[in-house]
């Protein structure tokens, strides 16, 4: 079987990220090979539990673990406290009641890694948890380095906390399941991680695209590990966002704006990022540090994936008042990563409305 393990280096929070077809069927192994497990909560949204939520349940009933699966309303507007506290009214009704010594499993994409891993949080304070991602969106990012949160109506992942999981296993298998614009909208991501550290896998993207379109098992499974090596790099060096992990923020700081702006559920995280990358590369170009030519290397490639390039009726101010929220917004200045070349980015903290304004509104041309 082919399979590809990475380590995210974090001293005793260290964790193997496991990457293969038929990964999924080896969940109850990986629970017992925590130790001192009592019971594990499986905590997925409705859609993906009806997929995968069974052969996770008989994985681990196999290994001789008690387990529960909960589920919730899939899509990112079931992503708030509301949600967090249903979910929390579950795992608390449940008997035997839990302990310190259990585990909560996250099973789907992004929302339910979130949700879970939130849980996983804060429940008595802090329980272990693997993350069992089953988009291309949650197996390149959000499954790799422990950010965990909720929604709030005033923007995006506003609520939550970093909390490593134990163990990341990526079933390369449940990508066919994707929607097309689910797995397109991952590929957004995949993008990002080649402007901000490695051009070469630019050039991957564009050459296999075929083959990752068709979620072919031997290309994605090494594509994803490209993909996750670089999170792993980044979260290794940065943990906690102090510094040089706000680099994965590339084209969400805009991103996120416009989702919030249009409404969340109204266009994929993935198509708002690919806007927001566009964006923030039309700023670089204003700044004198990306070439038109890498610029438009970028656009061509998202456009090749067939992830939006442009969008016409935003109200560039309003997208500006959003970006006021921003997690990374500090002291009332609006921070954002831009790139100086293709594979190279920095922070700048001197981000004017001015030049968010021409970036959003050059997304209309």
């Amino acid at each position: 079987m082919i399979e590809k393990t990475i380590t995210v280096e974090l001293g005793p929070r260290s964790y193997d990220v496991r990457i293969g077809p038929g990964v999924l069927s080896q969940v109850g192994r990986a629970v017992a090979d925590l130790g001192n497990v009592s019971q594990a909560i499986v905590i997925s949204d409705s859609n993906v539990a009806a997929l995968f939520g069974q052969e996770l349940i008989d994985s681990i009933s196999a290994a001789g673990i008690p387990v529960t699966l909960i589920d919730f309303p899939a899509g990112e507007a079931n992503k708030s406290l509301a949600t967090f506290g249903q979910l929390m009214d579950a795992l608390f009704a449940i008997t035997p009641a839990i302990d310190r010594n259990s585990v909560v499993i996250a099973l789907g994409g992004g929302v339910a890694g979130d949700m879970a891993g939130f849980v996983a949080a804060t429940a008595l304070r802090g329980l272990r948890w693997l993350q069992c991602p089953t988009s291309l969106l949650a197996d390149v990012d959000a499954s790799v380095g422990g950010k965990t949160a909720v929604d709030h109506a005033a923007g995006k992942n506003l609520i939550g906390s970093f909390h490593q999981p134990s163990g990341v296993l990526i079933d390369v298998d449940t990508l066919r399941t994707l929607p097309e614009p689910e797995l397109r909208s991952g590929l957004a991501e995949c993008v990002k991680h080649g402007v901000i550290r490695d051009v070469s896998l630019l050039d991957f993207i564009d050459e296999q695209a075929e083959q990752i379109l068709a979620c072919d098992t031997a290309v994605m499974t090494d594509f994803i590990a490209r993909n996750v090596t670089i999170k792993a790099g980044v979260v290794t060096a940065d943990e906690q966002e102090s510094g040089v992990r706000a680099h994965l923020n590339f084209g969400h700081t805009i991103g996120h704006a416009i989702e919030s702006y249009l409404g969340l559920g109204k266009i994929t995280h993935g198509e708002a990022i690919s806007l927001g990358m566009i964006a923030a590369n039309q700023m670089s170009i204003a700044r004198g540090m990306l070439g038109a030519d890498e610029a438009k290397r970028v656009a061509v490639l998202l456009d090749k994936l067939g992830l939006p390039i442009a969008l016409a009726d935003l109200d560039a101010d309003k997208i500006w008042a959003i970006m006021q929220h921003d997690k990374k917004t500090i002291g009332g200045k609006v921070r954002m990563v831009l790139a100086q070349n293709l594979g190279e980015v920095a922070i700048y903290d001197d981000i004017s409305q001015d030049a968010v304004v021409a970036a959003v509104s050059s997304l209309a041309l």
